[in-house]
């Protein structure tokens, strides 16, 4: 039951924002495993992303999880802070890649 409480702290790259959202770990493991096997073909937009998370997601996962936007969002705010997905510095929509 522990490991059902236990929380992943989500940060934002901004800066000057310093607040963090806490998730369950399952759900933020879940949703980072999406991510990484998503960019492991290459960058990508990141409008395509919520898409491509939600076809590497069963439909149990995806029923108890909520809302799936939200929750890329959140990870993959995270992931920049850690260094494990990085923001392309190219003109139009933003692009993903993994770094590493």
């Amino acid at each position: 039951m522990a490991e059902l409480m236990e929380k992943v702290a989500c940060r934002t790259p901004a800066e000057g924002r310093t607040g963090v959202t806490n998730i369950p770990v399952w759900k933020f493991d879940a949703v980072r495993a999406a991510i990484l096997d998503a960019l492991r073909a290459g960058a990508m937009r990141y409008s395509d992303l919520k898409d491509a998370v939600d076809a590497r997601l069963d439909l149990d996962t995806k029923a108890k999880l909520g809302k799936l936007g939200w929750h890329v969002v959140t990870v993959k705010l995270e992931m920049e802070v850690r260094g494990e997905i990085e923001r392309l510095g190219v003109k139009g929509p933003q692009q993903i890649r993994a770094v590493g």
